[in-house]
């Protein structure tokens, strides 16, 4: 026997691990490979909202701490420490892109969106966008990659603004940042 005691998963543990670790900037969890603890019932909803054991946990500061430990492999996702890895579920994204700044116009365009918890990503090779046509009801889903595999689903009123500067570059409709085009729509698809 070893004598260290086992690691039991708790919020609570896990922020105290992230807190003693913490460095500025992100955590960089891609370095972090600690042994899997179990899963904790943490939850993150479609509108980006997290809760633990089915209650809503309203301290922004929490959620944003988690946030930054967040990672994902193999379609799962963990939240992780140096010591304690725990699985969580994820409704559709973890974040949620509530805004937008363009500046420049054409090739030269660049857009940048801010998330929920505070990130922000430029849309270009290393932030893709990319769209998802759900197939029953051809109701687009715009995502954008914020860091290493993990997306925010942009929301409704930005896809409108992204929809209002949006262009036609030959058979596709869609925009221009960090000089690569994104396509929204074919063309032809757009509503007359």
């Amino acid at each position: 026997m070893s004598g260290q005691k086992p690691v039991t998963p708790s919020p609570d543990g896990i922020a105290a691990s992230v807190k003693a670790a913490k460095t500025k900037g992100l955590p960089p969890v891609h370095l972090w490979n600690p042994p899997f603890c179990g899963d904790l019932d943490i939850h993150i909803a479609k509108d980006g909202s997290w809760t633990y054991l089915g209650s809503p946990i309203n301290r922004f500061e929490l959620v944003k701490l988690f946030s930054s430990i967040l990672k994902k492999e193999e379609g799962k996702y963990y939240l992780v420490t140096p010591v304690e890895k725990v699985g969580i579920t994820v409704e559709d994204a973890p974040f949620v892109a509530v805004d937008f700044d363009a500046t420049g116009t054409g090739t030269a365009q660049v857009l940048t969106f801010t998330t929920h918890v505070g990130d922000t990503a430029i849309a270009g090779p290393d932030h893709p966008i990319r769209i998802v046509i759900d197939p029953e009801t051809d109701e687009p889903a715009p995502y954008i990659l914020v860091r290493a595999n993990l997306e925010a689903r942009i929301d409704r009123k930005s896809f409108y603004r992204l929809v209002d500067i949006a262009e036609h570059n030959g058979e596709w409709f869609g925009v221009w940042s960090g000089g690569q085009f994104f396509s929204l729509i074919r063309s032809e698809d757009l509503p007359d």
